[in-house]
């Protein structure tokens, strides 16, 4: 029996042993099934990375290499010369199963051609040099790599390279480029070759070293997504996943997995290059340990200079990609980095540019083709972590460009801002908001739908804005974004960043000396509170409001401060008081002409007149509250005040109008994308339903309600209080 015959045979035992069909192996090393048959059969020979992985596979360590022929017996279709000129692929290969699948399937269709393209650092090479050693046995006639970085981009020179590699002699090739690229093609006649084009810049770079031979294969690595080449298969890559990154480390250093390792390549973002700069430091260096390593790469303003292993440098690989930009990418992609947030949409590049909205979108789109931001929605785009410490390191360099265009930033964001709040809380009251002249039009904001759209998109861009703009002394927009941020969060139920972004806004007003600013800022400090059931903190921020309001004689922002403590007091079972205080507020309101703020007033004197006991009095307050509200197009409101009602009724024990007023409520905050009105509305019901025995649909309507928004507070919400007895 001979060397190949041994080899197959061999596996094909094993093989079996393991239970494994000829699909199950090929799906484990990335062969073709095809070709791992013929291996069995004798008809092809193994190599010596197909043993390797066999032996991994079926765990048969050192028994399939010793059974490798010495000289591998290959199917030629011609006598002539069989280049293979790939470069040795790396052991430490971790990740990209589904990648090297999508591969192998568009290299083995007819005429394939395959672009995988990403980032750099992100492992191209490293991907398509592993899939062609192991595609390359399935060639008569071998492999051609090429790294298009060294032929100047000209598809000339790459043709007198290739067809020297062919056989031509010097001599015998053309001078003209298109008799160049003709004698190419004719060389490639049926042949059967894998051609690998290494860092390709462009389409029309690789265009004419395309062979029309339907035999031959092409794979294409890029920094670009190359998607003028309509007829290949784009195989994009993205960060390696965790465990994969972990797996590349240790790999490398031989260190186990453990929480420091973890960190060390979620500090390298999980891309490939730094994650082996990082491994190649930690093994140059005896003295240090992973902590060490983890430590040096904590200093997110030093990182992109500790992931340089002398011979690799990360910033040197991204600076490649940035080459290739026109100056108006360049400006754009540095100009990006100013905005703190982790996402823009087109909107906020042209404020940040001072471009007109559809340059912004081409330039953006040409950065995403450049794989140097991301897309994480169909308008909106972002930057990879180590990519912005690079722009705003290497790419950002005019200084007074950036300046202005932080300022265009925070004036378009507050603009927005402050007509989307409009939309959802009409009639409230607003601050006059002086714009200089040029400020960039804000974004098309037609309905309260669309406004908190807006919000939900941007919030946490906004908040990142915010503080940024208290850091850098621009204290008029950090206070007024917190402003305008306020009935968005109360909806959204987002007490966290509402306490962060007044808390900022706070120390800007004190800043300016802006004692308005300062006193609605606290007083809106309190209602955060409030709604998330902190009394106590609550009241210490309405008495410093109050103090501040009666200082400089507002009578409106007072009494508002009023109603507001009045609501904590109800909430804290002074009921009483929060009686008084409610009323005042209220004889205010309607001595004003404020119809809003007067609704809002009655519906906390029902909840307060139904803690009292007086439900029926409650119920038919609320009921007048509704009215206003509807009339006013306060669609929130009014499903806040159906609730107030089915908690009236209920109090009152007419379950059949509590469970009305409920479902209405249900039906209307749904619609107004309130959440936690929902979920109040789903609970009052379950309450209702067990109040009347019927055990099984109070548990269904509850669990909805937890479904819709699960915890409601018990000290702010009475229909949580009923269900937990």
């Amino acid at each position: 029996m001979n060397e190949r015959a041994t080899f197959g045979a061999e596996l094909r035992r094993r093989r079996k042993a393991a239970g494994l069909s000829l699909t199950e192996l090929a799906a484990r090393t990335h062969y073709s099934k095809g070709y791992l048959s013929k291996v069995e059969t004798g008809i092809s020979a193994p190599n010596p990375a197909l043993a390797e992985l066999c032996e991994t596979e079926l765990g048969a360590e050192g028994e399939l290499k010793p059974l490798l022929p010495g000289e591998p017996v290959r199917r030629r279709t011609r006598p002539d010369v069989r280049p293979s000129g790939l470069p040795p692929a790396t052991s430490s290969f971790t990740g990209r199963a589904a990648e090297l699948r999508a591969i192998r399937a568009a290299l083995e269709a007819d005429g394939g051609v395959c672009v995988v393209s990403g980032m750099g650092g992100v492992g191209k090479t490293e991907l398509a040099v592993r899939c062609a050693h192991r595609l390359e046995s399935g060639f008569a006639d071998g492999c051609l790599f090429v790294d298009l970085r060294d032929e100047a981009g000209e598809p000339a020179a790459v043709h007198d390279r290739l067809l020297r590699v062919l056989g031509v002699p010097a001599d015998g090739i053309p001078a003209e480029p298109a008799d160049r690229a003709a004698l190419y093609r004719s060389r490639l006649r049926g042949r059967s070759l894998l051609l690998v084009l290494d860092n390709a810049v462009s389409a029309a770079q690789v265009r004419p070293l395309l062979p029309a031979e339907p035999k031959c294969r092409v794979l294409i690595t890029s920094r670009s997504r190359l998607s003028a080449l309509d007829d290949a298969t784009h195989v994009s890559l993205d960060m390696l996943p965790l465990d994969a990154a972990v797996a590349l480390f240790t790999a490398i250093t031989g260190v186990p997995a453990g929480p420091a390792v973890t960190r060390v390549v979620r500090r390298c973002a999980r891309l490939p290059l730094a994650i082996r700069i990082a491994a190649a430091r930690l093994r140059a260096h005896a003295a240090w340990d992973v902590a060490e390593l983890d430590r040096r790469l904590a200093d997110e303003s030093a990182r992109l200079g500790e992931l340089d292993d002398g011979e690799r440098s990360l910033a040197a690989a991204f600076r490649l990609s940035v080459q290739q930009l026109s100056t108006a990418e360049a400006r754009l992609f540095g100009l990006l980095t100013v905005h703190p947030g982790t996402d823009v949409d087109v909107h906020t590049a042209s404020a940040l540019s001072a471009l007109p909205f559809r340059e912004a979108d081409r330039l953006l789109d040409r950065l995403h083709e450049a794989h140097l931001l991301t897309q994480p929605d169909s308008d909106r785009y972002g930057f990879h972590d180590l990519l912005r410490a690079f722009a705003t390191e290497f790419v950002l360099t005019d200084a007074e460009d950036g300046m202005k265009a932080f300022s265009r930033l925070t004036d378009f964001a507050v603009r927005t801002a402050a007509l989307a709040d409009r939309e959802i809380t009409p009639h409230r009251y607003f601050p006059e908001i002086v714009f200089d002249p040029g400020v960039p039009e804000p974004a098309r904001l037609d309905d309260s739908e669309m406004a908190m759209s807006w919000f939900r998109a941007e919030w946490p861009g906004l908040v990142a804005l915010c503080r940024t703009a208290g850091e850098r002394g621009e204290h008029e927009r950090c206070w007024q974004l917190a402003f305008f941020l306020r009935d968005f969060f109360f909806v959204a139920k987002l007490w966290d960043p509402w306490l962060e972004t007044h808390r900022w806004a706070r120390s800007s007003a004190e800043a300016l000396g802006d004692t308005w600013a300062l006193a609605t800022t606290t007083a809106n400090l309190g209602v955060a509170h409030v709604d998330r059931g902190d009394l106590d903190e609550a009241s210490a921020y309405y008495g410093e409001a109050l103090a501040l309001f009666r200082r400089i004689g507002d009578g409106h922002g007072e009494t508002t401060t009023l109603a507001h403590n009045g609501w904590a007091e109800h909430y804290r079972g002074n009921h009483d008081d929060a009686l008084r205080d409610l009323r005042q507020a209220h004889a205010f309101y309607v001595r004003d002409g404020n119809r809003r703020n007067a609704a809002i007033t009655d519906r906390g004197i029902a909840l307060v007149l139904t803690a009292l006991g007086r439900s029926e009095d409650a119920a038919a307050i609320a009921g007048r509250t509704l009215a206003v509200f509807d009339e006013l197009g306060l669609d929130l409101d009014a499903a806040m005040a159906l609730n107030c009602l089915g908690w009236a009724w209920y109090h009152a024990e007419r379950h059949d109008l509590a469970a009305s007023a409920y479902r209405a409520a249900a039906d209307r905050a749904e619609a107004c994308g309130s959440r936690y009105e929902t979920a109040r509305a789903y609970t009052g019901l379950g309450n209702v339903a067990a109040a009347e025995g019927s055990a099984e649909l109070a548990a269904e309507l509850w669990n909805r309600a937890d479904e819709t928004h699960p915890d409601l507070d018990r000290v702010m919400v009475g229909e949580a209080r009923v269900r937990m007895g």
